[in-house]
């Protein structure tokens, strides 16, 4: 008899708790009264879609986005770096810093300054990435394709993680591409497929535009995350990120010094030319071990950064982008472009 007084009491308790979560349900459905203000302490974000624009430039083309797929392909490249705050965040900082640096470089060589958002989405602009696969540097190198373009890569030194002549050697690739294609979105997926498979699927498609190749996953997202990398760096206020010019990465400045023996032991030529390993090996990522042999008497560039310029204090900011800085600040100057 307990156990029957006790099972009916509980199903009338869960019967009067759904009622209760039904009654408050359909209350939160009805419209707020005329005058009410909501309690803003409730809510903790809004998470607002990214505006797709109807067409962009990219290589100084125009690319309409007007078809479903492709506006819906960026879309999802938009939403995905926009809330990826971290890794977008930091990608914009470091771009300050290492922006100024490969766009002389694109532009000696004839390569499009948007090539710049090709690097930025291979490596978030960091120049020590290394990608599970092995692909170094800012832009994401292969050993092997290293290698081909010219670059030396072995126990000592890695020059896929120098940024000046990994951004020469992108830009013998690209050129080599474009000289194949004849135009800048087939050169820009084979960056990341390589020009023997874009070939063959054009062929095996019957296509000759990339926008209209059935591609694996990582490839087909390749242009539109380039898009979305210029949309968002071009203008990042617009996609809520927001910055004072002291707040990004500022360029270092550095005095270079002539290697073109062997170094027994980069720590003590670090302390003989006043500074550390530490900083030797910061500035230099190629260096890739304690010592360097260098028996064929190699000349190599090492930088050392300039002391009384390596500190916040005693920097000015620049910033590359004036749309970088919000609007309100006035830390900071226009760095020429």
């Amino acid at each position: 008899m307990n156990k029957l007084i006790l099972t009916i009491t509980i199903v009338a308790l869960a019967g009067a708790g759904l009622w209760l979560n039904a009654t408050q349900t359909d209350a939160a459905l009805q419209p707020e009264p005329a005058g009410h203000t909501a309690d803003t302490q409730s809510v903790t974000a809004i998470t607002q879609s990214p505006v797709v624009p109807e067409s962009i430039t990219l290589w100084g083309e125009p690319i309409s986005l007007d078809r479903l797929d492709m506006w819906e392909r960026l879309d999802r490249e938009l939403s995905a770096m926009t809330y990826t705050h971290g890794t977008t965040m930091l990608m914009l900082k470091r771009a300050n810093r290492y922006f100024p640096v490969i766009a002389p470089i694109l532009e000696k060589n004839g390569v499009p300054a948007d090539m710049l958002y090709l690097a930025s989405i291979e490596s978030s602009m960091n120049p020590k990435a290394l990608s599970p696969a092995k692909a170094a540097g800012l832009w994401q190198f292969m050993p092997a394709t290293g290698k081909e373009y010219g670059l030396e890569v072995n126990e000592w030194v890695d020059e896929r993680y120098n940024i000046e002549k990994a951004t020469e050697a992108a830009c013998r690739f690209l050129k080599n591409a474009y000289s194949k294609y004849g135009d800048w979105n087939s050169v820009a997926v084979s960056y990341n497929a390589g020009m023997g498979r874009i070939s063959g699927e054009k062929k095996a498609q019957q296509q000759e535009d990339p926008f209209d190749l059935y591609l694996v996953e990582e490839t087909s997202r390749y242009l539109f995350r380039i898009m979305a990398a210029k949309l968002i760096m071009e203008d990042p206020q617009a996609y809520g990120f927001r910055f004072r010019a002291d707040q990004l990465y500022q360029p270092v400045k550095y005095n270079t010094v002539e290697v073109n023996g062997p170094v027994t032991d980069w720590a003590t030529w670090a302390v003989e030319h006043g500074t550390t390993y530490a900083q030797v090996r910061e500035a230099n990522p190629w260096i890739r071990s304690k010592s360097l042999p260098n028996k064929t008497g190699k000349l190599y560039y090492v930088k050392i950064p300039e002391q009384d310029k390596f500190y916040r204090s005693k920097q000015k900011p620049e910033t590359f982008n004036k749309k970088w800085i919000e609007s309100n600040t006035k830390t900071g100057s226009a760095f020429p472009r």
